[in-house]
């Protein structure tokens, strides 16, 4: 019984604090009675007094009739000592009110009872009152409403009589007594209702006349009942809004106590977490460990929040049979108290006057344990609703720590020198950038809570004021992600990393921290706290104070044992309080979370447990380490006495203080009682604790404390010093908190252990750690289940590996782990993680019976697909598919489309038997064909491969399971091995080890809500069947059926979808054909066809056999995989080219799917061309084998659905091969070539060839369901960054969904293949296609995720590629007085070198050297604008712009680049051109420098002579006098990047040097710099006064995105790519001065490094930065396109600009292509630069002075890549308006086709065509112009939704002014206006004249010949008058 007692003390403690809406301790109901006669006999018999006579045994309710039994008062009392607080007292309706009503009491029972009330209030008792619970009134008439009036009338009287002595009302007791009595009812529900309206109508009288009693009412419901009770609309309702707490009998039984939990989860019906009192608890009949139990069950429901429990029953821990003959008092059983503190241990020593402490109490209890008692393992499983999770903490696994705009922490400055190998956390896990993978790897892990910190100096970059709001969205992703994947987030406030602003001002010991630690928390909280249920305001403190403080080997690296370190502690305590308390005030009613903290403590016992001084020292080590923090919160308020009296003793002996300990304010210990939901535990090791002798007074947390620590060398040691494996001591630890801290009321949350492991020890293959986890966990069992310790959780320190402090990366703590050398940071899974998922799992230790239950998905397909009779078509009809799509423009073909699947798409990834399985010949599998072929000398495997381990998938179940549910795949689809099940392939010979494998593997699957898809045969054969034939033997049909009839019937309960074979035709081909895999039979004219035909066969008896024996009942699908690639006809206009593209798939994929798909037979195509050639070759038969038409019938429709394996395409045309031999593969008669198309390892990467072939599959057999169920890349590289196979899958799958969305396919499913890299046939290991990489060379094979795994899972999370919100349109217009303007430059369209006066500039001479320019074009003419600007001007007025942007020719007006002479003839061109902008309303744009740079000045050095600074400066003087008038927006130089990088590093662009790549760039760029700014303070100084106008540069930059933006490296690079860029020359005009930090530091360090002194990278003076600093008026900038990004590291020996960079960048090949190699059409880029602008340069006005794209090719003035370039591009500008980038105008490039430098006229940017054919150089208007005009006219893009707007409806009103308005063409002649007019009448004079002719000859001759003759005349004054 003393066991029974101690649960129930610990229940109660338990429940005391959990009544929502009820005070802790106060309010709980401990509730004894009601009085029996049996009981007031006992109690009466103590005494031997005979005056009060009750038989003995009298069970029945006592009667109150005239006085009360003179005892009851002490007894009472008695009750009230044991902590009962309430008292049942049952009232006898029938004998109150004996007629029935209340006019007529039994006055002298009320009056009765009356005392009786009023002794149990004297007593402190607060009675409990049911007012019925037996025998009805005899006189009452039993109709439904009578009985509910008549008790509301009995409810009233009692009421009356006695509410103000009584709180809580019951009406019913038991209800099925009541209903027992109603007999005349027809129904129990009729009988239930009668008593919920009785119960209503007291319940409404109670709270309606009587509710200032300040009571509450409720009924009582039988527990078991409670299902059947709710059902009932009546009682649902009345337990739903008539009781104000639900009451339940709970009487369990004791043989099957799991039914509790789920008993009290039923209530959850009526509202979540209902309040719930236990009535009755009746135990009477159960052992102690049965109530043990039950009460654990308890305890179990109510931690699983199901209810709110606010009170019970104890009468069944009461004792009244005490011997003792002076007793007359109940008592709890054995004396035992609630206060467990005050416990006295019965194995005290006698006459001890203290109590035994909590920790003697456990040494106590385990001091005699044996060792195999110590080391038992417990065989059970973990309560129901116990989480088990991870760890991490923010500084260990985040890094990122200066990304977006994070602060310093403690960590990242001052400390990082103590960190092993000068380790840092800078970069640590790259956990910042990685969410998603982090995520991926806790599903696979199948955690059910994170634990997790925020990084406080992310938040608050100072520690407060304001928020960092990437910080913020960081944070809110991974939480929500964390929720998507049902992962409970715990979140930590504080671990350890305080922001480095609140170090600087004393940290943790400056008083000030704890209200910006409230502040943060509060942010976090109402930030949050609507997702986050689970707070840790602190972890681990007593780290952070002992080893940040007092030793100094963590952060802040203070060493101050004696007083810092305690004053940390005192302020840490008082931040905890706060942030609990304003949790609770502010948060807790609404987001119902908790709050708590989480201590670290190891296990102390005493060195020598005979010694009393070290048994005190290991309590006082315990209260120094866990105390100092528990204590405050959990037990007194205060520190422990045993801390306070150590540090009071040592400071006593010492001369000086040695420790000083903070005390507490009475109202800061107010503030710390009870301040935390839970208590969070830490534990990792044990320690042997001695008494210290006091010698020294020297301050450390051992002397201080009184004790030394020692270890037991028979304790196993781990590659920390501190952490020894001592599993007991958590065990014991758990038993010493619950003792001392939770009592029952306080939950536990086990929070952090592990051990860590050796960094150079096997990585992955972590077996002592498995030990480790496996005992401590077994302690932590035995703790619950035998100890009733009350632990909610289990979190594994750590999830990953990461920064580990003072020991930097050396430690591996993680369940996954990390390589920090490679710099994407990949996790790889260790042993421990597959463990653990293994204890989530079950639970524990118990192993599960797996419930065999069909998948959660089941595929929505129809059973029977619809067959055609007739064959198809020579060519098919699906020829429609080339005409559709063959001659589909290169823009419209590849454009990205944005959309989704139907919601039940079914995702998935793919494997084979023997590419994953390994295990060849273990457990009695027998030898496959593959096998046989792999051992075989001279099989051509790469490497003389095998697949006898391949990726060990056969013994690493858990790991493939991982990686599924890591993904987030829907299905799996994988295949038998028939020689693993059927070692001789005959049913004779099952192997139940492979049967088991694949239970289990299906089992698991299903678990993990992951569907099955079984290959029944995936070219594994058994080696026994090939050696009688293999498929070229009949026989094997009916052997496969009987294969499949195994399957089918041991899995098909859980498998619904079964392919029979996969890519039969490589089956036949390879295997019989060719010979190059096994069987290697060579016989490539019959095999094939032979093979094919029975493997057909074979299928339909396969799907028969499934269709007549077991769809009916497991309702699943059936078909084979076909695979083909894509046959794209060379010439789509040539008939013949068609029939072989069309015959090439029908050869392929119609071999098998014409018989099935359609009518049973081959398609025509085949036995056409075979039975032909077979003539040809004079063979007696067709290769190709027929079926009777029996068979036919047969074969048609044996499939449910059309399965597609597809890779690559092919260009195809007509080809006559040899006739003999005959062949398979010569019998198609085509030929076969690729494209320059993205090469792979093994085919041609092609996407859009996957959108044709389904087309075609649906053409060809109809409208059928279709899964892909293989597409996937090979790649011959190992790498984890495979980005190349993230284009494929992402170009292939939006193939796909084009199909699906804009063609009607009816697509249901994508299965990437393969989940892991394998054993990919006669390629090896060379060749890898997995989303996760495999390490063949470790015999654990460890798999990690590539990153194609994290973007697979991406595309499935969001089930396609669904349009990102940013990158929706957005309708609206730009500001008020936005330029709208379009651009050119001079060399590209003035012409006109050598007219004129004007000098040679270099571009003259670049162009004129031979292999410079494209075509060897020239811009000697270019666009001849020099003669044309009425053109022009007419170009411009059709693009509606008000500004025209162009540029100068610095050789034009200064011929020789000097002042010497001044060329007029160029300045008069200037003015003409100004002047006729202006008349036509439109500003001019003047660019002072667009790289043409006179050739003289070249001469002498040109940007690389810093006499350049002056001439540029003379040189925009000239141009300020001369045009600043009229001019008033001036650029000195356009794109410097350009002029710098290409001229003078690459030599791509004039002057074409190269050389000295690594200097000359930077020189050129310097002076570039100096001259812009010189030029700026000119005009600044000298002419803006006068002139008005603005001046500043224009810099351009593409933006970057990180290649993988999970990949900190890559961030860098593209970081520094904007630097290299943009930044380059943007930072020292438009920040400071100077070149930006990136730049100066890496050059100089590259320029170091190979060997120079100095930088290369010139300074500038400071009187230079001054003068350059701010010298703009705007931020001119060109941008076209955005790159990937990523490190590209270079010898030192290298010196140019890229390798100082240090960039290498590729583009997505989803990303639409222009003319131009370099440039992409990815609009999302563009808003992204202009906000880095903004956010670098602090918003400066920004003229976008160059935007546009190219063309190359054929010219089709319908320009819509250009329409879509500029509409987008655009849009993007208009959203930077919205995010307050300063954007004031937009400049199309360019006005007209022109010289487009090195690329000559090849590339065309125009919005006017420029025929270069046409001497007259015409500009012919495209489409893109008239969209751009339509822009510049609604300025913006006016919102469709609001009607049509007028700038629209002007459209057709646009000038559309011809080129030909300046110059007539006349008869191939291009005249002026007069001279055409003369022409035109000689013309007709003429014709005149000829007509006379005609007339005359027509007269003579009257000859219809001759009549005919004068036809053409008439056509050709038609076309003249036309004209």
């Amino acid at each position: 019984m003393k066991l029974r007692w101690n649960l129930v003390s610990i229940v109660l403690l338990s429940f005391s604090c959990w009544g929502f809406g009820w005070e802790p301790d106060r309010d709980f109901i401990s509730a004894a009675g009601p009085l029996t006669n049996d009981l007031l006999h006992n109690l009466n018999s103590q005494l031997g007094n005979q005056g009060y006579n009750v038989a003995t045994g009298d069970k029945d309710i006592y009667v109150c009739y005239q006085s009360l039994p003179a005892f009851l008062p002490e007894y009472f009392s008695s009750l009230h000592a044991s902590q009962v607080t309430h008292y049942k007292v049952f009232l006898p309706w029938a004998r109150l009110l004996p007629a029935g009503s209340s006019e007529n009491p039994d006055e002298k029972m009320v009056q009765c009872y009356q005392k009786l009330l009023e002794a149990l209030k004297a007593a402190q008792l607060q009675p409990i009152v049911i007012l019925h619970d037996q025998t009805l009134p005899t006189s009452i008439v039993q109709g439904s409403q009578v009985f509910a009036d008549l008790f509301a009338d009995y409810a009233t009287f009692a009421f009356h009589a006695f509410g103000d002595l009584v709180g809580i009302w019951f009406t019913f007791s038991d209800l099925n007594r009541v209903m027992m009595e109603l007999t005349h009812q027809e129904s129990k529900a009729s009988r239930l209702q009668t008593l919920a309206d009785a119960h209503r109508k007291a319940y409404e009288i109670y709270h309606q006349n009587f509710v200032s009693q300040g009571g509450k009412v409720s009924i009582v419901l039988p527990a078991e009942e409670i299902t059947e009770f709710l059902l009932q609309p009546s009682m649902f309702a009345l337990a739903k809004d008539s009781v104000d707490f639900l009451s339940l009998d709970l009487s369990p039984e004791c043989q099957s106590e799991v039914t509790l939990s789920q008993q009290l989860s039923k209530l959850q019906t009526i509202k979540p977490k209902v309040k719930v009192f236990i009535f009755n608890l009746k135990l009477q009949n159960c052992s102690s460990f049965r109530t043990a139990r039950l009460l654990f069950s308890l305890i179990e429901a109510i931690n699983k929040d199901q209810v709110l429990i606010i009170g019970f029953d104890i009468n069944a821990f009461l004792n009244c049979t005490s011997s003792s003959m002076k007793s007359r008092s109940c008592s709890l059983i054995n004396n035992l108290t609630l206060q467990s503190n005050q416990q006295q241990d019965s194995r005290t020593a006698v006459g001890s006057p203290s109590p035994v402490s909590a920790y003697q109490r456990v040494w106590e209890m385990f001091v005699n344990q044996s060792r195999a008692e110590k080391d038992a393992f417990l065989q059970d499983d973990f309560p129901e609703g116990f989480l088990w999770g991870v760890s991490t903490g923010a500084f260990n696994v985040e890094g990122g720590c200066a990304e977006d705009g994070r602060g310093p922490s403690v960590w990242d400055y001052g400390h990082q020198k103590a960190a092993e190998g000068q380790a840092t956390p800078e970069v640590a896990s790259d956990s910042y950038h990685k969410v998603d993978s982090d995520v991926a790897l806790l599903r696979g892990l199948r955690a059910q809570v994170y634990k997790f910190s925020i990084s406080w100096s992310r938040v608050f970059p100072t520690g407060s004021s304001r928020p960092s709001p990437r910080g913020v969205a960081y944070y809110n992703k991974l939480i929500d992600s964390l929720l998507d994947s049902h992962i409970e987030p715990m979140v930590t406030l504080f671990h350890w990393d305080l922001p480095q602003a609140l170090q600087d001002s004393g940290g943790w010991q400056n008083e000030s921290v704890v209200d910006a630690f409230v502040d943060y928390a509060a942010f976090c909280f109402s930030t949050f706290g609507d997702r986050v249920k689970l707070w840790v305001t602190f972890h681990e403190p007593w780290v952070m104070s002992y080893a940040g403080y007092g030793t100094g080997q963590h952060a802040p690296g203070i060493s101050d044992p004696g007083v810092a370190s305690f004053k940390v502690a005192h302020l840490v305590l008082k931040a905890h309080a706060r942030a609990w308390h304003h949790y609770n005030s502010h948060h807790h009613l609404q987001q119902q979370g908790r709050v708590g903290i989480v201590l670290n403590s190891d296990w102390a016992e005493p060195l020598s447990p005979e010694r009393p001084e070290d048994l005190r020292a290991s309590e006082r080590f315990l209260h120094f380490m866990l105390g100092w923090f528990a204590h405050p919160i959990f037990e007194d308020s205060d520190y422990p006495a045993a801390l306070r009296a150590q540090i009071q003793q040592m400071n006593e002996q010492c001369p000086s203080p040695v420790a000083q300990l903070p005390e507490f304010t009475e109202a800061e210990k107010q503030l710390l009682k009870g301040s935390a939901d839970f208590l969070g535990l830490s534990h990792y090791t044990s320690h042997l604790i001695s008494g210290a002798q006091q010698n020294t007074c020297i301050p450390s947390y051992d002397t201080i404390g009184g004790f030394s620590q020692h270890a037991d060398p028979a304790w196993p040691r781990t590659s920390s010093p501190w952490i020894r494996v001592v599993p007991w001591g958590i065990r014991r630890l758990l038993k010493f908190v619950s003792l001392e801290y939770a009592r029952g009321n306080v939950p536990i949350y086990l929070a952090g252990n592990g051990m860590p492991i050796d960094e150079s020890k096997n990585p992955c293959n972590d077996s002592l750690r498995v030990d480790y986890f496996s005992q401590y966990i077994n302690e932590v069992l035995k703790a619950i289940k035998e100890d009733l310790v009350n632990v909610l959780s289990y979190i594994v320190r750590s999830f990953v590996d990461g920064f580990e402090g003072p020991s930097g990366y050396s430690q591996r703590f993680g369940l996954y782990y990390i390589n920090f050398n490679h710099s994407s940071k990949p996790r790889t899974p260790r042993r421990s993680a597959y463990f653990f998922t293994s204890i989530i799992e079950k639970n524990g230790f118990l192993t599960k019976v797996v419930n065999r239950l069909p998948p959660a998905i089941t595929p929505d397909v129809r059973p029977k697909i619809r067959a055609f009779a007739f064959p198809s078509e020579v060519p098919s009809k699906a020829k429609v598919v080339w005409e559709k799509f063959s001659n589909q423009p290169e823009f419209e073909r590849d454009l990205f489309y944005h959309g989704t699947f139907q919601d039940d798409f079914l995702w998935g990834v793919s494997s084979s038997a023997y590419q994953v399985e390994g295990a060849w010949n273990a457990d009695g599998k027998g030898p496959s064909i593959w096998d046989n072929f792999t051992h075989t000398p001279g099989n051509n495997v790469e490497d003389n491969a095998t697949g006898d381990i391949a990726c060990d998938s056969y013994n690493q179940l858990d790991a493939d399971l991982n990686m599924l549910r890591a993904l987030k795949v829907k299905a799996y689809r994988f295949s038998l091995s028939w020689s693993r099940i059927f070692p001789t392939g005959r049913s004779s010979s099952i192997n139940s080890h492979g049967v088991d494998y694949y239970n289990r593997l299906i089992n698991g699957l299903v678990a993990s809500n992951i569907f099955p898809m079984v290959t029944l045969f995936h070219w594994d054969l058994p080696q026994a069947l090939q050696d009688i034939g293999g498929w070229d033997n009949p026989s094997l049909i009916e052997l496969f059926d009987s294969y499949a009839d195994f399957c089918f019937q041991n899995f098909g309960d859980r498998v619904k979808f079964w392919m029979t074979f996969n890519e039969p035709m490589y089956q036949a081909w390879l295997g019989y054909g060719s010979g190059e895999f096994p069987p290697k039979v060579k016989d490539p004219g019959w095999a094939p066809y032979r093979v094919a035909h029975a493997v057909i066969k074979a299928h339909a008896r396969v799907y028969h056999t499934y269709a007549e024996k077991y769809r009916q009942q497991q309702k699943g699908v059936i078909s084979l995989s076909l695979s083909t690639h894509w046959a794209e006809p060379k010439s789509p206009g040539v008939p013949r080219d068609v029939e072989a593209a069309d015959r090439m798939l029908q050869f392929s994929m119609g071999w098998f799917a014409h018989p099935i798909f359609r009518n049973g037979d081959y398609p025509d195509a085949m036995k056409w061309k075979v039975g032909n050639r077979s003539e040809l070759q004079q063979l007696t038969t067709s290769c190709l084998p027929s079926f009777t038409e029996e068979e036919k019938r047969y074969i048609r429709a044996t499939a449910d659905v059309f399965c597609l394996n597809t890779y690559s395409s092919r260009i195809v045309q007509h080809k006559t091969p040899n006739l003999n031999p005959p062949s398979y593969e010569d019998d198609q008669e085509i030929g076969e070539e690729d494209l320059s198309w993205p090469s792979t390892a093994m085919n041609r990467a092609v996407p859009w060839g996957t959108r044709r072939l389904l087309n075609w599959i649906r053409e060809q057999y109809g409208d059928i369901p279709i899964y892909i169920t293989e597409n996937g890349v090979g790649l011959a590289n190992t790498e984890l960054e495979d980005t190349d196979r993230i284009f494929y899958h992402k170009t292939y799958i939006n193939e796909a969904l084009k199909a699906y969305r804009l063609n009607g396919v009816d697509l249901r499913g994508y299965l990437a293949w393969s989940l892991m890299d394998n054993f990919e046939w006669l390629h090896g290991y060379t060749v890898k296609f997995g989303l996760y990489h495999v390490d063949f060379n470790d015999l654990n094979r460890p798999r990690t995720a590539r990153t194609s795994a994290t973007y697979y899972t991406e595309v499935i999370t969001n089930n396609g590629m669904p349009l990102p919100k940013e990158d929706e349109f957005l309708y609206g217009q730009f500001p008020d007085g936005f330029i709208w303007s379009a651009a050119s430059s001079a060399y590209q369209v003035e012409g006109a070198w050598r007219e004129d006066g004007k000098g040679l500039s270099i571009w003259e001479k670049y162009s004129h050297t031979p292999l410079r320019v494209g075509n060897d074009d020239t811009g000697d003419v270019a666009c001849d604008s020099y003669h044309k600007i009425a053109k022009d001007l007419a170009a411009l007025q059709n693009l509606g712009v008000s500004h025209y942007r162009f540029s100068v020719s610095w050789s034009r007006i200064l011929p020789d680049g000097t002042t010497r002479y001044i060329n007029e003839a160029g300045l008069d061109y200037c003015l003409r051109l100004i002047d006729a902008l202006l008349a036509a309303n439109i500003k001019p744009q003047v660019t002072i420098y667009h790289w043409d740079l006179p050739q003289a000045l070249q001469d002498v050095g040109g940007w690389e002579n810093e006499t350049i600074v002056q001439r540029f400066k003379e040189y925009a003087d000239v141009l300020f006098q001369r045009l600043g008038d009229k001019v008033k927006f001036w650029i000195t130089v356009n794109e410097p990047l350009a002029v710098a990088s290409q001229g003078y590093g690459y030599g791509t662009a004039a002057p074409g040097i190269s050389l000295r790549p690594g200097t000359a760039p930077y020189i050129a760029g310097h002076n570039i710099i100096k001259a812009h700014a010189e030029a700026w303070h000119l005009y600044n100084d000298v002419y803006r006064t006068t002139q008005g106008g603005i001046i500043s540069i224009t810099i351009n930059s593409d933006w970057a995105e990180p290649r993988n933006p999970s990949n900190q490296e890559d961030v860098e690079a593209a970081r520094r790519f904007l630097q290299f860029t943009g930044g380059w020359f943007a930072h020292p005009i438009f920040k400071n001065g100077d070149y930006n930090e990136v730049m100066k530091t890496r050059i100089l360090d590259r320029s170091l490094a190979a060997g120079l002194s100095k930088s290369r990278l010139p300074e500038f003076t400071e009187s230079a930065k001054r003068r350059i600093n701010g010298t703009y008026d705007f931020f001119g900038f060109n941008h076209y396109t955005t790159i990937l990004a990523y490190n590209l590291n270079s010898a030192s020996w290298i010196t140019s600009y890229d390798a100082d960079r240090g960039v290498a960048s590729i583009t997505d090949r989803s990303w639409s292509g222009s003319g131009s190699f370099w440039l992409k059409m990815i609009h999302f880029g563009f808003r992204k630069i202009l906000n880095w602008i903004k956010e670098e340069y602090n918003n400066p006005p920004i003229y976008i002075t160059e935007n546009g794209v190219s063309q190359r090719g054929e010219v089709n003035l319908n320009d819509t890549a250009r329409i879509y370039y500029l509409r987008s591009y655009i849009n993007e500008a208009l959203k930077a308006v919205q995010d307050k980038v300063d954007i004031r105008g937009y400049t199309a490039w360019s006005v007209m086709d022109n010289f487009e430098w090195a690329t000559g006229f090849a590339e065309r940017f125009g919005l006017h065509f420029v025929n270069y054919t046409d001497p007259s150089l015409p500009r012919i208007l495209k489409e893109s112009a008239k969209f751009y005009a339509s822009v510049a006219r609604c300025n913006g893009f006016p919102d469709p939704a609001t009607g049509p707007h007028p700038c629209l409806q002007l459209e057709d009103a646009v000038p559309t002014i011809s080129p030909r308005k300046e110059g007539v063409s006349f008869l191939g002649l291009t005249l002026g206006a007069a001279e055409a007019q003369t022409a035109l009448y000689v013309l007709f004079s003429l014709v005149l004249l000829g007509v006379c002719i005609v007339a005359f000859l027509s007269y003579k001759c009257c000859t219809h010949s001759k009549q005919e003759e004068t036809q053409p005349g008439q056509q050709e004054l038609s076309n003249l008058s036309s004209f």
